[in-house]
């Protein structure tokens, strides 16, 4: 999150006790499961999915800006090279969903300053 917000350069990313608001989250949820078979019904696609609880506080006003529960991200990924898409692995599914996560909630944060 910190390189994101960094990256966008919007906000200015400092310690706590200097911020104007605090975004605060955690991972709720994870999964990686079977999405697709091939003929010979072998797994060939996974979706990663990747839930979060996530708020962002002003500090200077002592209010909740935005909050998401249940802020989720999927990624389908082919453990197989099939046209168009090379196989990637499990790790490389997190990190797209990690990142679509990322650009979540620069957007909502954003969107409130």
């Amino acid at each position: 999150m910190i390189e994101r917000f960094v990256r966008d350069n919007h906000l200015k990313v400092v310690d706590e006790r200097s911020a104007n608001a605090v975004l605060r989250g955690k991972i709720t949820q994870y999964r990686n499961s079977v999405f697709g078979f091939s003929s010979t019904v072998q797994a060939q696609e996974y979706r990663v999915a990747i839930q979060v609880s996530v708020s962002l506080k002003d500090q200077v006003k002592n209010r909740e800006l935005w909050h998401d529960d249940a802020l989720v991200k999927t990624v389908n990924y082919f453990v197989v090279d099939v046209p168009g898409q090379k196989a990637r692995t499990e790790l490389d599914g997190r990190k797209e969903a990690i990142q679509k996560i990322a650009d979540e909630i620069l957007s909502r944060s954003i969107e409130g300053w």
